[in-house]
């Protein structure tokens, strides 16, 4: 337990910063409160009213979504294998070089298609 001591202390003092942070900035902050801040805020484009039960998202947005996902997995990937990368010689680079290969076909593929075109 002693080994883990200085991380929940540096932990501890990181939490009570932030809540300090907050509950100081509700107190002393300024509250000069006015319409356009109660607003949502779009990047400067005036809200438009949605319909009751929600806007729909075209399926662009999702296909990016997925296409983000399967990106940033392939790098989740490559962090392990450059750390032991010595340890696994020939045999590591050349299995890498096959999952890097059938990522790209997929990005290809992909790419091929338009999905990475904004309309």
């Amino acid at each position: 337990m002693n080994a883990y001591a200085p991380i929940l202390v540096l932990g501890g003092i990181a939490a009570g910063f932030a809540i300090f942070s907050v509950f100081m900035a509700s107190i002393i902050g300024p509250k000069r409160y006015n319409r356009a801040k109660l607003e949502a805020y779009e990047c400067g484009i005036e809200p438009t009213p949605q319909p009751a039960g929600g806007g729909r998202f075209p399926i662009k947005y999702y296909l990016t979504a997925m296409l983000f996902i399967v990106f940033d997995i392939e790098i989740v990937f490559l962090y392990p294998w450059a750390v032991s990368f010595d340890a696994l010689g020939m045999f590591g680079l050349v299995e890498m070089l096959l999952f890097v290969l059938t990522v790209f076909v997929a990005y290809a593929y992909v790419w091929r298609r338009g999905g990475l075109e904004w309309d």
